[in-house]
């Protein structure tokens, strides 16, 4: 019935609705709560005018309904593979159609709460009289409320129940539910104006969506759902009856209390059949239904079915982590909303589909595999669990897993259940993150290669606590040497002079810190950032010596952005876990969208990749996960051990997903990961990894496959060749800083015997002016100062040379040889020397002189005939 066309007959709220005079109103409504306004000295000129003053208009807010969350098993087709993970809501609500409800629940409601509904204009007077009069006998305003005030009122704490501020909300509560005559004059107006402005079939059908059930179950269609595990369409005569009757007051009439005395399972839900029969009275009374109908429904026994949704994260098992990040999400992201209270109203609100980059092949292959390998609990030991995988190029979480339950609420160090999720940052989950370990040397390989490095150049990789001054152009040159920075390398690997690649392929502590030693701490952190990285506190990372090998704090999710990052050549994809989302009405809303930027060039990720592929394969750090993984696409990865192997970890990517899998401790004491004695569930802790990631890159490689990854340039690989400096004769030292300021690796080869000063460098290896690889070892010798020089003597005579040889300081044993001569001039003189002249010697090593004997040359030939210049 149009709100411009309804009859007045047989009510005078049926005029007002027609004509909308305010003053007519108020005398009228003056006249129903007379004796209310009486109680407060009130006036009835002062009430007419009070009524005429007071706001016709009530914005309808959007209900708060409950919202889904959905994984897929097909990105293409998010919706038709949709599998619903979870509900969450602050009222059980969906909003439905007016026809989507039954016609049994609507006639139920006017006939039981407001039977002249159809013909009054918002203010039944006869009914608020009748209460007015209640009000003055007790004291209090009591009853008499149509429908549409009704519906007035719910709109009204609606409005509190999503403010953010509790305050605000508790007040705004306390106003809208008061028993006083200005509240309800109040509360008339507005019925009045809703009356002007709505159809009564919209007011009806906003009532019933609006109305509480009990508890946090809101609207028919909730209701239905929840107590008979039905749809508001679906409801039968005396289930519609029954709801409608808790409505009326839901802590007495709801169905979810077996065990109450008064309305429980054992007298048939006494209170609310009682009721539910009133109403179905009513309804026959008011011909709303045949007495047949009434009668059966009457006989009908109240037997509610509790259907309880799937509230909450924990309802998605094992996928709650990721739940509950992507509720953390929609509170946090600026596009929910500009700021804190704004995010928080809409999230209270809800009433959207979320569809989310969940991929429930990987999910399910990552829960599997966790659950088999890592316990929830392990004694003595408070270990955690971890797997993250993303999308390479689009920054899609895939998958997110972790060894515990899930739990809304915090619980005890050791507990199988916790709320803080260990894959994300703190501001997304409460976790304030894990050292990566050597999974972080992969920033300063990048930096290396970026400054022009190749991944054959060689550093100074010994073990030693002297490391000296590392340059760090943010805050200025660093010295660690008298804290002690003295990394180790486990179970001795690595020489002292090792190339950036082996250092990569064999994850060698000393040769990384060598590398950064050529580096700028600084730049190493920023290159880090650029991939994604940051500290999972919120905090800044930290960009001292011993970061270069993972000792910040950050999440395995940033971690697993990073690696995917390196795989799609260099180009880092922020992650998100929202594909689309849908609203009530059915529009689609914007969601976060990845952010890809550039973190290094092509070429600089093409020798990553490179480098981090010789890990996953012969006797790389990651090559049982690489061998384990199949089908075999190409893949990079980087292990990482923390100090006494607390945490351990297997990073890696193909060109399509990357993942990060992680066995960590939580808090408290913990066990070496690498002692024979350290086992979970049966498995060696340290080797964890090393089933884990194979298992879910297995899943993936068969779903997404996998390219080659560009080959590096020759630059990247081979480091270039530069002349060695002669340093013959300068001091050990001159010599270390000469070679050391070419880019060589100084090694001192100790004393020999040398003609050269005591102490002045006698010879290198490779010698001076040959050619060598930047980095690489050059061997510098020290002279004794006992050696000598072979003395010029060619040209001499044999005695001279004998007499200069023999005596001091030379005092070498002669050996003579003869060669023939034409030229009488060398008759009897030195031709040549052995060693030669100028060659460095000791005294009393054997030299060979070469004397030359003087031998005529053979005459001439004769009898040659002569034929004339003419050919024969």
């Amino acid at each position: 019935m149009s709100a411009k066309n309804r009859t007045v007959s047989g009510a005078l709220g049926g005029f007002l609705g027609v004509v909308g005079m305010s003053a007519v109103a108020g005398i009228l409504v003056t006249a129903a709560v007379a004796p209310a306004v009486a109680l407060s000295g009130m006036a009835a000129t002062n009430t007419i005018n009070v009524f005429d003053s007071l706001p016709e208009y009530l914005a309808i807010d959007t209900l708060s309904q409950k919202s889904n969350i959905y994984a897929s098993t097909n990105a293409a087709d998010p919706v038709g593979t949709r599998v619903l993970l979870a509900s969450f809501y602050e009222q059980n609500r969906v909003d439905v159609a007016s026809d989507a409800i039954s016609q049994f629940a609507k006639d139920a409601a006017v006939a039981g709460e407001d039977p002249r509904f159809m013909k009054h204009g918002g203010v039944d007077i006869q009914s608020s009289f009748n209460g007015a009069v209640q009000t003055l006998a007790g004291g209090e305003t009591r009853g008499g409320s149509s429908i549409t005030q009704q519906y007035v009122k719910n709109v009204l704490i609606q409005k509190c129940e999503v403010m953010t501020d509790a305050d605000k909300a508790k007040t705004c509560y306390a106003d809208a539910t008061k028993t006083t005559p200005d509240r309800k004059l109040r509360e008339m107006r507005l019925a009045i104006g809703i009356e002007k402005k709505y159809e009564k079939d919209d007011i009806l059908r906003g009532y019933l969506n609006i109305a509480g059930y009990g508890g946090s179950v809101y609207g028919i269609e909730a209701a239905a759902n929840y107590y008979f595990n039905t749809t508001a369409l679906n409801l039968t005569l005396p289930q519609a009856a029954s709801l409608v009757t808790i409505v009326n007051n839901p802590v007495k009439f709801q169905l979810d209390h077996p065990d109450s005395k008064t309305n429980g399972a054992a007298n048939g839900y006494a209170d609310n059949k009682f009721r539910r029969d009133y109403i179905l009275d009513r309804m026959l009374e008011y011909k709303k239904i045949s007495q047949v109908d009434h009668d059966a429904a009457i006989a009908t026994p109240v037997e509610p079915v509790i259907t309880v949704a799937s509230t909450g994260c924990q309802a998605a098992a094992g996928s709650a982590y990721f739940c509950d990040y992507v509720t953390k999400i929609l509170k946090t992201d600026p596009i929910f909303g500009a700021d804190a209270d704004t995010r928080l109203a809409n999230f209270k609100r809800g009433g959207f589909n979320v569809y989310t980059t969940l991929d429930l092949d990987l999910q399910g292959a990552a829960e599997t595999s966790l659950n088999k390998y890592v316990p929830k609990t392990s004694p003595g030991w408070d270990v955690g669990g971890v797997v993250s995988s993303v999308g390479v190029g689009t920054g899609e979480v895939l998958a997110m897993v972790q060894n515990k339950d899930y739990s809304q609420v915090e619980q005890p160090a050791g507990s199988t259940y916790t709320s803080i999720n260990y894959n994300t940052d703190r501001a997304h989950g409460g976790s304030s993150g894990f050292q990566p370990g050597s999974t972080y040397k992969v920033f300063t390989l990048a930096e290396w290669l970026k400054e022009g490095h190749a991944l054959t150049e060689r550093v100074d990789s010994r073990v030693k606590s002297n490391w000296g001054t590392f340059q760090d152009s943010c805050l200025g040159p660093q010295n660690y040497d008298a804290q002690g920075f003295s990394p180790r390398n486990d179970g001795g690997e690595g020489g002292p002079n090792e190339t950036a690649l082996h250092s990569t392929t064999r994850s060698v502590n000393t040769g990384f810190i060598g590398m950064a030693k050529k580096l700028d701490l600084c730049g190493i952190k920023k290159t880090a950032e650029a991939f994604g990285v940051h500290a999972a506190d919120g905090g800044d990372l930290g960009q001292n010596a011993s970061s270069v090998i993972g000792t910040n704090y950050i999440a395995p999710l940033t971690m697993a952005v990073a690696f995917a990052g390196i795989a799609n050549n260099g180009m880092t994809c922020s992650p998100i876990a929202i594909r689309s989302m849908v609203g009530s009405d059915g529009t689609e809303l914007p969601v976060p969208k990845s952010d890809c930027k550039q973190s290094v060039e092509p070429g600089v990720a093409a020798g990553m990749q490179y480098a981090m592929q010789t890990t996953t394969t012969g006797n790389g750090t990651a090559a049982k996960s690489g061998r384990d993984t199949s089908p075999k696409v190409p893949i990079i990865g980087k292990t990482g051990t923390t100090d006494a192997a607390k945490d351990t970890w297997m990073s890696g990517a193909s060109s399509k997903v990357a993942t990060v899998v992680g066995v960590v401790n939580v808090s408290g004491p913990f066990k070496n990961q690498r002692l024979s004695g350290s086992k979970l569930n049966g498995f060696k802790a340290s080797e964890i990894r090393h089933s884990i990631w194979p298992q879910v890159m297995s899943v993936a490689n068969a779903k997404y496959g996998g390219d080659k990854f560009p080959d590096p340039s020759s630059a990247v690989i081979n480091a270039v060749a530069v002349p060695v400096p002669d340093v013959r004769g300068k001091s050990m030292a001159d010599a270390k800083s000469t070679l050391e300021a070419a880019g060589f690796f100084f090694v001192d080869g100790g004393v020999t015997s040398s003609e050269m000063p005591a102490g002045t460098v006698a010879k290198s290896d490779p010698a001076g002016g040959s050619a060598s690889t930047r980095g690489a070892t050059v061997t510098a010798y020290s002279s004794d100062g006992t050696g000598v020089v072979i003395p010029a003597v060619i040209g001499k005579s044999e005695t001279d040379a004998r007499t200069l040889l023999a005596g001091a300081p030379y005092g070498f044993a002669i050996t003579k040889l003869e060669q023939a001569t034409t030229d009488k001039a060398q008759d009897g003189k030195v031709v040549a020397v052995q060693p030669g002249e100028g060659t460095g010697s000791r005294p009393g090593d054997a030299v060979t002189i070469v004397i030359g004997k003087y031998t005529a040359p053979a005459p001439a030939a004769s009898g040659q005939g002569n034929n004339n210049g003419k050919n024969g």
